[in-house]
């Protein structure tokens, strides 16, 4: 027996007597909703379908990450009975490159990136007259917005002038722009486009007994070092203030009271095939824009045969992700990709009018009178190949290999762009009962398009990027665009929030409107997607659900 297998065969899984609260799922908003009712005196017990891993074994999944022998999905152990997927969809979704299940959640692979929401973003359907208007505004998240900003410990800078209004700095100083940040800033001067730093939640200066960033490069998709903010930070927070959190006890359905009207357990197995009911007072699930939906259908009974929370029909539909179109290519100078590992400027100028032209010394970026979507501009430092992928995948050795390492590093350059989708029910997480988990449960089936007006969004953030990269001089030679895009590993809308019970799973407060019992501080509430990386406004939420179910409790 491993190690690992005799610590977990040692631990007690055992139920806890009924808690004030039962939170699903270990990553930030599981993590933040814990902490905070467990701080205030609340009886907690987490339950989380992975494992604990430990931050000694950091080194070794970086080098899983670098080495070409490994997969993307080996890094965090996403493989296997227990995550399998499927997708017969229109598009194949990658799901298993998407998440991490353990406590930290997807946290632990992730990019670090934490913007604010605009204000647009929560009134689409005012705005533009597509989508939906949020039943909350900037204005009521803008607080807790603060809050997640201090929880995380970001870095950035008041030098955007297209982000919505705050009224305190971030927590920690900005990262200095990179070097090709500088050489980037050039060139959209000239062709009117301003940039800003990336507010990032990884330490600039040591913060919350974490060091600062010491330059690893890998932070996607692991940080050796723990300068980047994990959710494991808070589930340590939540049991050092007294919760119980148990890994490895994937939950298989939740459980109502015979009214109907409450939640009454959550079932959970072990891996000695036992089955185990947690109860609570009330239950937080926090699972990802996936799995949320999942467990609310598996958990079908008599009296919800299509599912929990489900009287709307609306759960798993309104999938929405994030999608990239990048350009990339070479440059006649020195750019030091790869030194950094994350991004440290980007640009919000066509946030809230894609559309709009700018004009600038030597060139523009021409308007465009297209029905488009929101777009965020980002300045990569890790275009081309880095020395180390290149020293792996290379057929020689040593001196013979100096010149190949110099003359195929260091002058690489590339933009991205994240393009948001509108949400659309036929793109939507239902069950597959043709392929089952290890637990003999349907697995999640991913129906997935992208449509026209993100295609032509898409279309028009590569429009922008070739003019900024013509300005600075860059040999183009790869562009991902509307036919080759890819998803942002973004999991939005599943069960979106709204006053109306027909036409939304949970309340402007993220309880469902079926259950009084039952919140869901996620992403699956988002009522339309933005494209701003997502975490901080999953943080702000959970921290305002944790307001909320502490003054009812």
């Amino acid at each position: 027996m491993s190690a690992d297998e005799t610590e977990e065969s040692e631990q007690d899984r055992t139920p806890s007597d009924r808690v004030d609260v039962c939170v699903v799922g270990a990553g930030p908003a599981g993590g933040l909703v814990a902490h905070r009712l467990a701080d205030r005196g609340h009886d907690v017990v987490v339950l989380e379908a992975g494992p604990r891993f430990d931050p000694a074994d950091r080194l070794e999944r970086m080098e899983r990450a670098i080495r070409p022998i490994h997969g993307d999905d080996e890094v965090w152990e996403m493989s296997g009975p227990r995550d399998e997927f499927t997708t017969p969809g229109e598009l194949f979704y990658p799901l298993n490159v998407a998440r991490v299940k353990g406590v930290g959640g997807s946290t632990l692979h992730w990019q670090g990136m934490v913007m604010r929401l605009h204000e647009s973003d929560f009134e689409r359907r005012s705005r533009d007259g597509v989508a939906d208007d949020w039943p909350i505004a900037y204005g009521d998240l803008r607080p807790y917005y603060a809050e997640a900003e201090s929880a995380l410990g970001v870095a950035g800078a008041s030098d955007n002038p297209f982000a919505p209004p705050r009224e305190e700095p971030h927590p920690l100083p900005a990262f200095e722009p990179s070097h090709s940040d500088s050489l980037f800033a050039e060139a959209c001067e000239r062709v009117g486009v301003t940039t800003h730093a990336v507010p990032n939640a990884r330490n600039s200066e040591p913060y919350d007994d974490r060091s600062a960033c010491v330059g690893y490069g890998t932070c996607k998709p692991v940080c050796p070092s723990g300068a980047k903010y994990t959710a494991e930070s808070h589930v340590e927070k939540a049991e050092e203030a007294g919760a119980r959190v148990l890994d490895r006890v994937p939950v298989q359905r939740l459980e109502h009271d015979s009214a109907g009207e409450r939640v009454e357990a959550a079932v959970y197995a072990t891996s000695d095939g036992e089955e185990h009911r947690q109860e609570a007072r009330a239950f937080a699930l926090a699972c990802g824009g996936v799995e949320n939906p999942r467990l609310l259908l598996l958990s079908e009974s008599e009296q919800y045969p299509d599912g929990l929370a489900n009287s709307s029909g609306l759960v798993g539909r309104h999938f929405m992700e994030h999608l990239f179109a990048g350009m990339g290519g070479t440059l006649e100078r020195r750019t030091r990709q790869n030194h950094v590992g994350f991004i440290t400027s980007e640009s919000h100028q066509f946030y809230d009018d894609p559309g709009a032209g700018a004009e600038g010394t030597e060139s523009s970026v021409p308007p465009s009178d297209d029905d488009l979507g929101p777009l965020k501009l980002e300045f990569l430092n890790y275009a081309g190949p880095s020395p180390v992928e290149t020293a792996l995948s290379a057929e020689t050795w040593g001196d013979d290999l100096l010149p190949q390492l110099r003359e195929g590093y260091g002058n690489h350059v590339a933009m991205g762009a994240l393009v948001g989708q509108l949400p659309r029910a036929e793109n939507r997480i239902t069950l597959d009962p043709e392929t089952t988990d290890d637990h003999g449960n349907p697995v999640p089936a991913i129906y997935w398009r992208i449509d026209d007006r993100t295609k032509r969004t898409l279309a028009r953030a590569n429009e922008i990027q070739r003019t900024i990269l013509e300005s600075l001089g860059v040999d183009i030679e790869w562009t991902v665009g509307p036919d080759n895009t890819g998803p942002a590993y973004h999991h939005m809308g599943t069960t979106r929030m709204g006053t109306d019970p027909e036409s939304s799973v949970v309340d402007p407060q993220l309880r469902t409107h079926d259950l009084s019992n039952l919140w869901i501080p996620s992403s699956s509430a988002f009522v339309t997607s933005g494209a701003m990386n997502p975490t901080l406004t999953i943080a702000a939420l959970a921290l305002r659900v944790a307001d909320d179910l502490d003054s009812r409790l």
